[in-house]
């Protein structure tokens, strides 16, 4: 008989059972930090806007009221997470460290496509185990692109979309107003207002609103760009 080997690489489930006996014996499972999330991007006349909420949950909690959704991946790219936090935050800082290797293996500044190619292949072999939704956006040689990315490593580009527990709510502001050749500060503004139909009807998005702004050889990360949920002072009785 040949030895059993330990696999390499992979998920392991060595504590399904375990976990399915605590269950059964009435111990609370911990759960994951999601983080609810409404992300969002658009294409304007000069580049393109991506905008995400800044609320973190863990079930009923909201575990971070000001976290960061808006992940660096390259000096021209940037990367929105919807999921779970963890699976974002460690899927888009493996790919960002691929895309600086490729860049110093080619000489070249890496490309939006060669991001949305590596981050669907390695979500697409783990079956959607892997908690990651995520909106790229970037602008390359070949001008500004946006992309999402599902967890089972699906694809779509579009010039605006949306993802996350609020996408719908902000979808329907793209729909009534997006158009073609916006300028910047038009699509700043739109995405600014997409972020807060999230946050506003959504309970799993909250707190401020983060967005990145990407044009040709520059990048704005306007972080809290807008706080709709300022705490005021209280009224005295």
């Amino acid at each position: 008989m040949a030895p059993l080997v330990e696999p390499s690489a992979g998920f392991k489930f060595d504590n399904v059972k375990r976990n399915q006996l605590l269950g059964d014996k009435g111990y609370k499972l911990p759960t994951a930090t999601k983080t609810g999330t409404t992300i969002v991007g658009l294409i304007f006349k000069d580049g393109l806007v991506l905008g995400a909420d800044t609320r973190a949950t863990a079930g009923p909690i909201v575990a971070d009221k000001n976290c960061e959704k808006i992940h660096y991946l390259a000096p021209n790219m940037y990367c929105c997470g919807a999921g779970t936090a963890a699976d974002t935050e460690f899927t888009t800082n493996m790919i960002s460290s691929q895309l600086a290797l490729h860049s110093l293996n080619t000489g070249r500044e890496p490309r939006v496509v060669t991001a949305m190619t590596m981050l669907k292949q390695h979500l697409f072999k783990y079956h959607g185990h892997i908690g990651a939704a995520l909106v790229l956006g970037g602008y390359d040689s070949t001008g500004p692109h946006l992309f999402t990315v599902y967890p089972h490593g699906s694809t779509d580009k579009l010039p605006y979309v949306t993802m996350g527990s609020g996408s719908l709510a902000a979808m329907s502001v793209f729909e009534s107003r997006w158009r073609p050749g916006m300028s910047r500060d038009e699509g700043v503004e739109m995405v600014k207002e997409a972020i807060e139909a999230g946050i506003f009807n959504d309970l799993g998005s909250g707190s401020n609103v983060d967005v990145c702004v990407i044009t040709k050889g520059n990048v704005e990360y306007l972080r809290n760009y807008a706080r709709p949920n300022e705490r005021v002072e209280k009224e005295q009785s």
